[in-house]
């Protein structure tokens, strides 16, 4: 049998090295958990599904929160009754009352 030179060796050793590292990242990102999904379409979609509708959730809260603290700041901007900024909320809150009304 040949013994490997030493030139040999280190070029071995580096990829010894390289394929512990590719393993780890492989692991790292959890890859056979994502190969199991993809065998089993319909756990994928309830999956997906279950994420839509909490992104979906979330995005109604985080707008209505959004929605409320921007009507509190232009309540304030009109109590504070700044002329130029009270006139055009005014003006707004007019011509959706016409459009509102009968």
């Amino acid at each position: 049998m040949l013994r490997p030179r030493p030139k040999q060796t280190a070029v071995l050793e580096a990829l010894k090295d390289k394929i512990e590292e590719l393993a780890i990242a492989m692991e790292k990102m959890k890859l056979a958990e994502y190969v199991y999904l993809l065998k089993r379409p319909y756990r994928l979609m309830y999956i997906n599904f279950l994420a839509g509708i909490a992104r979906g959730l979330g995005i109604a809260i985080g707008f209505t929160i959004l929605g409320a603290i921007v009507l509190l700041i232009l309540q304030r901007i009109v109590m504070l009754n700044l002329p130029g900024i009270s006139q055009f909320i005014a003006h707004i809150v007019r011509l959706v009352q016409l459009n509102l009304g009968p």
